[in-house]
Order: C-alpha cells, then structure tokens, then sequence
C-alpha cells in the first residue's frame, strides 16, 4: 500500500470535483499575481505577489491584518516560493534566495551564483526542523529542474536533478521530502540521503504541498482544485474545484485552517483543516483540571530535606487494588506506595510499600525509577502485586517484581516476599517504558521502551530477538521449567525461530502509558516520538508499530518507508508544534462526567495541553479531539480508580500532585 492513491482511483477523484462547487470567501481581495502563502512565526500571514512577471524589483510580500494586504517588504522580481522558521522568512526569487527579518528588511540568503549549475525558475521552498532550507528549480519548459539545500550559512547543494519540473514541496519528516512535478503531474517522494525518488501518485497537478499538525496533506493542482488525503493509503477527498488557479498552500496559524491562494483571481482564501465526510470535533470542552485531594499530607515526604534541597514528590503511578475497598494506591518514583481513602477530604497516607532502599531515582536520568505498578485481578484472595523498577545495584537494567501483601496488614506489603520474574537489561539509561497493566484474558501486559539514546541506534524495536521496544505478554500465574513466568500458547512468535515468545506487539519507541478499555478490552498505547510527531496507538497482537522505519505516520531515517500491510499506523498524531512528549491515559468509564464517556485521555508532557479523544470502531477513525483546560502542570501520568473515574499526576513541592476533571462553569457560559 502507498501513502497515496493509485492511478485509477486517482483519475476518479479528479473527475468527481465539479466546478458546481461553491466558492470559498476570500479573506484578501485584488492582489497582483499572489503565489505563495505562510503563517509566520509571529502568527501572521504573508502572501507574495509576482506584480507583473518578468518585470524587475515590482513583487512584493505583503501581510494580511484584518481584510487587507498591506507592504511589508519590496524590490523582489517575482517571489514565487515563501517558508518561515523562528523570525525569518524565505523567499525565493528567479535564480535566488532572500531571507526577511521580522522588520521586512531583506537581504540576499543564497545568490544567483550559489546555485550550480545555475537555476532556471526557482519556485517551491521547504525548511525542516533543523533550518536546512529545499528549493525546488522548476526547470524550463517542463525539464532540466533540480532541488537544491541550503544549510543555515546559505551554502547551496544540489539534492537531485531526476525530476523534470518540481513546483510544490513538503517535508516528510527529516529524511525525506514530498515533490509534486509539473512535467509529469506526479506526486514524488526523494530520499535525501541519496536522491532516490519514488512515485505515490499520479496526475496530481502542479500546484502546492502543506501538512496540518494530524498528519492531514492538503494540496493544490495549479488549476481549480484542491484536495486532502486523510492517511497514508486514503483516497483524497475534495475541498473544492472552484478555484481559478489554485497555487501556494499554508496551514493558518490557530491551525484550523488551510490557506490557499488563487494566482489568476487575486485572492487568499481559507477553507477549514478538515476531510469533508470525516470531520473531527475540536471543540474545547466545557471542563477544567483540578486538584483532586486538596488536604492530602504524604507521610514520610517533607519538599525540603534536612540539608536543605528540595525533594519534589513524583507520583508516577496512581491505581486500585480492584477488591472493593475503593481504595487508591499512589506510586513516586523515588521508590514509595502510598494508600489511602478514596476521599476528597483525605488528609493523611499511609506508607504501603517502601521500596527507597532498592530503587534507583535521580532527576537529572528521570525515566528511571519505580516506574509501574498493578495489582493481581485475584489480589483480593492471593494478595499479589507487581513492581517494575530500576534497581540501585544495576542501574542499567529494569527488575519486574511480584510483591505479596502481608496477611496481618491489608494497609502493607512484605518487602520481603519480593519474587523477581524478568530482569531487562538496557544500553542506555532513558526510554524504560515500565507500564503494567493486566488484560481481559488474565495475563500481565509490559511494556519496554527501545533500550534509549536516539534514533534506536541498535534497531531494537523491530528485533524480535530482544523485548527492548515491545510490549510483553506473560501467564505470572503459571511458572515455566526456565521462568518465574509462563508464555500464553497464543502468544504471536511462539513458533518464531529466535523470537522471544514474551512479545505481544513490536516496533514501539517508548509507551507511555498503556492501558485497556475496561468496557471493549481494547488496548491503547500512547508512544513517545523522537524528531516530530507524537502518536496513539491501538495495539494488537503480533503488530508491528514501525518504529525506527517510521514515526507515526511518516517515513523515518534513510531506511524508512511507506505505509504498508506489514506495519501498523496510529490512530491519531499530532506535530511537535503542539507538544512534544505524550503521556497516555485510559478510556473515561467514570459516571461523574457522562459527557467523556468513551473518550481516551491523555495529555503532552511538554506543553501541559490535555485532550480527550474519540475513536469510532464503526468508522475507524477519530471523530472528536477536544482540548481540557489544564492548570499548566507537566502530566507525569494518568491513573484510574476503582468506579472508573480518572486522574492524573505531576511532581510537586507542595503535595498537590493529583489532579481530576470537573466542570467549567466559565466554559459552560
């Protein structure tokens, strides 16, 4: 499967878009040959006209404020290609490169005589991540054209020259770029490394390329239309065909719309970030996070030592024991579970189990730690919970544990009934993963990150000979000849030769969290991303995540690929532009607020945004991603009580790590 339409259906889409279509309201009226448009870093809108082409020193970017275009920089020839990155933009012109500072004073970033050979018709322009600047060469009379990179100093290279005419470019991740050429009407992906091209699509135009921050690619043909493709194998659908010349695209600043510029009408338009027929529900909604246990004291936890330094309290886990006592357990990652009432008025904890002496915890290696913890479906009667840590003795390893309860104290655990089942060891310190979660089918779920550092330098995730980057499945009521565990006959690589038996799923960077849907038995995985993208996955056996090929929905590194039959993609992605460290929660099946009733919860790290998404099993896909007021906190984790309610947690000097879901009255009004 590629990541786009086949020709046949292709050619269908392109026939079905008629010009009976409405109009979109332009937001900008009367320019002068428009060309491309961007969103600056600063939020606004630049648009550049051409003036009359092939005069010299009349083109023109203007900013749009409020219905109008005003100058914002002059003396350009014919400006056919604009990107932004921090509070610079880039234009190109004929044969050379200008970069334009927030003021609008432009100097020239690449000249004519940079380029080797000499350019024809410099139109398209792209910047990664990094700063590294792609500019596509449209050629002459539909060849000889080439893409150049222009490294941060304004040094040219040339990437390739195998494509005839190419007009539209757009990143795909870091290691590659999508190319639509005029010459063929092609959509192309090129290799950077080495200038390999591969075709996805035919007869898409030559107009412009822009992603929205879901992994959503919208386009333009250089006529009437313009389109969206959904997912990676999606047939595009229309946005409209009742454009004259629909030429450069740019995703608008709030994100929930795509510009697009009509060259032969003069406008700027904006039509919604959306695939008509599958709208997704981004409305915030009317709720906010709150403290959830406001007078709760932690015993044995003081914010400043007897020395003097603080000391944050990191709950990392927050559980139930699910043998009706209601009860709420709260894991730190320093080593220490808490217990209390499931109160709001609780004042005091009492110290469950205290594992400080064999845990490993320091802030500046903060994936470490007492990182999960779950408890028996049969706790009740055998009183077993398990642990998963990083010892202090061997730091470079994960120990999973099975702790029993005493049987004087339901309120304690024996420390000394500690029964280690699988110890992992990890080339580096960070991606530890640690979830544990117990499935509909009884068995224990684990999930590992890929072993750390970058880029899974040692390919583990899809080495099925090493459970680094997967997540386990185990039978910890059963013991093997070899193991305090037992492998689940059903189990996908049993009969793989080399394979650990131990894995459910692989091709996973880092989860966090995981955790099953206790009404439909689904499992959701949340996977930290590396360079761009953050995604949510739902997990089933034997699948392959794509990890390091892919990242989310995206090809990643020299080796990565397309999407195919053999790999599975997320459900849903967002681009670090919005955050840049997931952290997975569960399915709502609370009853205090029936509105997130089968909503999955989760939350960024970095940019302390919480959302609550929608899947629908029928359609396949999501249907709602509605943002949560949140209090600016990190979301370290989320959790669950017993009546189904849910929480998360985040460090803190003062106590008050918890937090759950009530309504915004502000919101409602």
């Amino acid at each position: 499967m590629t990541r786009f339409l086949c020709l046949a259906a292709l050619a269908s889409f392109l026939g079905s878009l008629t010009a009976a279509e409405p109009s979109p309201a332009p937001l900008v009226r009367g320019l002068k040959n428009p060309a491309a448009v961007v969103t600056g870093g600063d939020g606004r809108v630049y648009v550049s006209t051409l003036g009359d082409v092939g005069k010299d020193g009349d083109g023109e970017i203007l900013a749009l404020d409020k219905g109008q275009a005003k100058p914002f920089a002059k003396g350009f020839d014919d400006p056919r290609g604009l990107a932004s990155r921090a509070e610079w933009l880039y234009a190109t012109d004929r044969t050379r490169v200008w970069r334009i500072d927030r003021s609008g004073k432009a100097h020239v970033f690449a000249a004519t005589e940079a380029f080797e050979p000499k350019a024809h018709s410099l139109s398209a322009i792209d910047i990664d991540e990094l700063g590294t600047l792609y500019v596509a060469d449209s050629g002459k009379e539909g060849k000889d054209g080439r893409i150049y990179r222009i490294d941060q100093r304004g040094k040219v290279s040339r990437v390739t020259d195998a494509i005839p005419s190419p007009t539209g470019l757009a990143m795909d991740g870091l290691s590659h770029l999508l190319v639509l050429d005029a010459a063929s009407g092609h959509l192309l992906r090129l290799r950077l490394v080495d200038g390999n091209v591969q075709r996805l699509a035919e007869k898409c135009g030559k107009g412009s390329l822009a992603w929205d921050k879901f992994g959503r690619l919208y386009g333009s043909d250089g006529a009437g239309r313009a389109f969206v493709i959904p997912r990676p194998g999606d047939k595009p659908s229309a946005l409209t065909s009742s454009f004259q010349s629909a030429a450069g695209l740019a995703l608008s600043a709030d994100g929930r719309s795509i510009l697009i510029v009509d060259a032969k009408a003069g406008t700027v338009s904006a039509l919604p970030a959306q695939v008509p027929g599958q709208v997704v529900d981004h409305r915030p909604l009317p709720m906010k996070a709150a403290v959830a246990f406001p007078d709760l004291k932690w015993t044995g936890w003081q914010p400043v030592s007897e020395s003097g330094k603080m000391t944050a309290l990191r709950p990392i886990v927050l559980t139930h024991a699910g043998d009706g006592s209601n009860r709420i357990f709260v894991a730190t990652q320093q080593g220490v579970v808490h217990v209390f009432d499931n109160d709001q008025k609780a004042t005091k904890t009492s110290i469950f189990l205290d594992l400080q002496a064999r845990v490993y915890y320091n802030d500046n290696e903060n994936e470490q730690g007492l990182l999960g913890l779950v408890f028996h479906p049969k706790f009740k009667t055998n009183g077993e919970l398990f642990v998963f840590y990083t010892p202090k003795k061997s730091k470079t390893e994960n120990v999973l544990s099975r702790f029993r309860v005493r049987r004087d104290d339901a309120n304690r655990v024996d420390p000394d009934s500690e029964e280690e089942l699988l110890r992992i060891r990890r080339p580096f310190w960070n991606h530890d993963g640690g979830t544990l979660c117990f499935g509909p089918d009884g068995y224990l779920y684990v999930a590992l990150g890929d072993g750390g550092f970058m880029n899974d330098p040692f390919d583990n995730a899809q080495n099925l000979k090493t459970l680094l980057g997967k997540i386990l499945r185990i039978n910890v009521d059963k013991k093997s000849d070899k193991m305090a565990y037992s492998i689940p006959k059903d189990n996908p690589f049993v009969e793989t030769k080399d394979a650990r038996p131990e894995i459910w799923a692989y091709g996973l960077r880092n989860v966090w969290r995981m955790a099953f849907d206790r009404k439909t038995g689904k499992l959701w995985a949340a996977d930290v991303g590396q360079n761009l993208y953050e995604e949510i996955n739902l997990i089933e056996r034997g699948g392959n995540y794509g990890w390091n090929r892919r990242e989310a929905l995206h090809p990643f590194g020299p080796r990565g690929f397309d999407a195919n039959k053999n790999t599975i993609d997320p459900i849903w992605e967002y681009h670090h532009d919005i955050g840049k460290s997931i952290t997975g929660g569960g399915v709502y099946r609370g009853s205090r607020l029936p509105e997130l009733n089968g909503s999955f919860l989760y939350a960024d790290y970095v940019s302390t945004k919480i959302w609550a998404l929608r899947y629908d099993e029928k359609q396949r896909r999501v249907v709602a991603h509605r943002s949560i007021r949140d209090p600016n906190v990190p979301v370290m984790s989320f959790g669950e009580d017993e009546k189904g309610e849910q929480y998360f947690l985040t460090y803190t000097n003062t106590g008050q790590g918890i937090y759950w879901f009530v309504k915004d009255e502000a919101e409602q009004k």
